[in-house]
């Protein structure tokens, strides 16, 4: 198994979750959510993801957008969480804390080894 393969697997699979509990804490555009993600490598995703993404979340009216100028006179796409985006961003954290909940049970019961 490589299991450089499974993590990416991963982090794809958890990436709109990410992404919305980011845009939960606040407003950002998406370069600013890049930065924001390279902090930790583990969830670092590139602008050609996240984009993609963005625009799905907003197809789903899970998040709004808005253009903003800059303090460099450019606009900005900047990006926020919907009262619908919030509703399915709490769903999604309570799986997620169950899911690993259950995981952690596993790996600490000698069947999945222990840490």
């Amino acid at each position: 198994m490589n299991v450089d393969n499974w993590k990416t697997q991963l982090k794809k699979g958890i990436s709109e979750m990410i992404i919305l509990n980011i845009l939960q804490e606040k407003t950002g555009y998406g370069l600013e959510i890049v930065k924001s993600l390279e902090e930790n490598e583990e969830i670092a995703l590139t602008e050609g993801t996240i984009y993609p993404i963005l625009s799905r979340l907003k197809a789903e009216g899970l998040v709004f957008t808005e253009w903003i100028e800059s303090e460099q006179g450019r606009q900005r796409k900047y990006y926020s969480l919907s009262e619908k985006g919030r509703k399915v961003c709490k769903s999604l954290n309570e799986a997620w804390y169950s899911f690993i909940k259950n995981v952690d049970k596993i790996i600490n019961s000698g069947k999945g080894g222990k840490k």
